[in-house]
């Protein structure tokens, strides 16, 4: 029998949970904060010092910035606001100041280029990097200010005292597919915070599970997402264009589905080039991977890739319910900032600044806290204030509406955006109900005269020059996951899925996951079951979303 090793404590004043930018940020400032206010007690004045306070970042990534892909158009604001000197310091994370912008609207094979560049989409003054190297950069700066930083601790519970968020306990080691211990079997760590701060990304676990425990999205509508499909090449010659950001819409996408590609080209000849495909569309055959694939064919993307070859390869989904979707952002012992509180600007498609800028809103909140002692629910709310007195809330009541209107289609959208951009947000009206993105798929004997008849994708072909199928895109993605270890995505009843979904969705789980996890495989009786390839995961988090059953939750 395999001894069980007592489970350790480690005891932190604030835990900033997921080493992105908004974490980061704000374990940054709020250790500035303590260092500037113990520095301004005066001896013998009575006032509390915050001696010996202690600062602690978690991620589940092995390294930093493991799970932040290359290639993002960064607006400075907020970097800025953290580091005056952001502009001289860019120059050591290789980013390129954008040179020259464009979007245009792509036909099967032509191109159409805007005449007027939408004021959403100007980024002069702004800077194409790698948010991976950005975030590893984010925590050397946290380190030198005396964070503790912890990769490979990812977070799999939150801890509780009196119904109040005291910390969280990471994930258990050496256990087999089965939940067996393994002999290197190791108990995770409870790392208990007087403030616990949830900066995991989109649709994290521990925030879902908050969310919905503490009821934070009580009267608010549901977070609606997009799921970003990117790679990154490298093509000789492409330096002439450092700086280059273009946008594009319309092919591959049907008029009825949101969203649109991105080509940015970065420093050392590296080019990101992506598509971003709403989680709202209402056909479930709709693959963002392939209609990825196909962008990539398109003359004018595939002119820009020429000679060049994949680099790497990844995906993520992007909260865009906006203003409206944005939860309650604390509770007793816990706030929320950056993707998991849902602050991004779908409109501009920018959410690093906004992420940013709430970690360090945050923080000036929890120093309040620390000084009175007071972590309760009340005494966190400060939170709330700061961030609705802030530029942050400003820019995302501008863009309240952006999303909602595109349920109508491309056109309807487009021209919805317009007036928004007259009416300081409003549009052709106000919009603050909607539904999940899941509710919106068809079934398959709903009538849609968007879907076609003929198989999905028929026509794509995978050269692996410039298209290149799921399996082998995965290889590209730096995935790392061990064959015997738990299966991070749980499904409650996998009878739906055999016999249900297929009926009435045709299985879109093979559809809508960019990496094949989800496999319908067929029977020696000749019927097909779903077959789980976790191992291939690239943790965009699009199952956990898009499920019309929602019984897929990614741990």
């Amino acid at each position: 029998m395999i001894p069980i090793p007592e489970r350790d404590v480690l005891d932190v004043d604030v835990l900033f949970v997921g080493a992105g930018p908004a974490s980061l940020a704000g374990a940054i400032h709020l250790a500035r904060l303590v260092r500037d206010h113990n520095a301004a007690v005066v001896a013998g004045s009575g006032q509390k010092k915050l001696d010996g306070l202690s600062i602690a970042v978690i991620e589940k990534g092995r390294e930093l910035g493991a799970h932040g892909i290359s290639g993002a158009v960064i607006d400075p604001r907020a970097a800025r606001e953290l580091f005056p000197d952001f502009d001289t310091l860019s120059a050591a994370l290789d980013a390129a100041p954008v040179t020259d912008d464009a979007v245009y609207f792509l036909t099967e094979r032509g191109k159409v280029k805007f005449p007027i560049l939408p004021p959403p989409l100007k980024n002069h003054g702004h800077y194409v990097l790698s948010l991976g190297r950005f975030v590893q950069w984010l925590g050397q700066k946290a380190e030198e200010a005396g964070v503790d930083v912890f990769p490979a601790f990812p977070g799999a519970s939150l801890l509780y005292d009196d119904g109040r968020v005291a910390g969280v306990r990471t994930a258990d080691q050496g256990l087999d597919k089965s939940g067996a211990l393994k002999r290197n079997y190791q108990p995770g760590v409870d790392i208990r915070a007087k403030v616990t701060v949830l900066g995991e990304g989109p649709r994290g676990t521990l925030t879902k599970q908050l969310v919905q425990r503490m009821k934070l999205d009580a009267g608010k509508s549901p977070q609606v997402y997009s799921v970003g499909v990117k790679e990154v090449w490298e093509v000789p010659g492409s330096q002439a264009h450092r700086g280059r950001v273009v946008h594009t819409m319309g092919y591959p996408l049907k008029n009825e589905t949101f969203g649109g590609g991105f080509i940015y080209n970065m420093a050392s000849q590296l080019v990101s080039v992506g598509l971003v495909v709403g989680l709202d569309y209402r056909d479930p055959t709709t693959d963002p991977h392939h209609e990825f694939q196909r962008f990539k064919l398109h003359p004018f993307v595939r002119a820009i890739l020429e000679g060049g070859k994949l680099i790497s390869y990844g995906a993520k989904s992007i909260p865009e319910g906006g203003y409206y979707a944005v939860p309650r952002l604390y509770t007793g012992g816990c706030v929320l900032v950056g993707d998991s509180a849902g602050l991004l600007n779908a409109q501009r498609l920018k959410g690093i600044h906004l992420a940013m800028k709430s970690g360090m809103v945050a923080a000036e909140a929890i120093r309040g806290a620390l000084l009175t002692d007071d972590y309760s629910e009340a005494g966190l709310a400060r939170y709330d204030e700061l961030i609705r007195g802030s530029w942050v809330w400003d820019e995302l009541y501008r863009v309240r509406n952006f999303h909602q209107g595109f349920k109508r289609g491309l056109w309807a959208g487009l021209l919805n955006a317009g007036v928004q951009l007259i009416t300081g947000g409003r549009g052709f009206g106000e919009e603050p109900v909607f539904e999940a993105g899941h509710a919106r798929m068809r079934k398959l004997n709903e009538d849609d005269p968007s879907r076609t008849t003929e198989a999905p994708y028929k026509d794509l072909r995978f050269d692996n020059a410039y298209t290149f199928t799921k399996v082998n895109d995965v290889y590209y993605s730096g995935t790392m996951h061990e064959e015997n270890q738990p299966c991070h995505l749980v499904i409650t009843d996998e009878d739906i899925c055999n016999t249900r979904c297929k009926e009435e969705y045709g299985n879109p789980c093979q559809h809508f996951c960019p990496a094949n996890v989800y496999e319908m495989v067929a029977q020696d009786d000749g019927e097909t079951r779903l077959q789980l390839n976790p191992t291939n995961c690239v943790h965009c988090k699009t199952c956990d979303i898009i499920d019309p059953y929602q019984i897929i939750t990614w741990v």
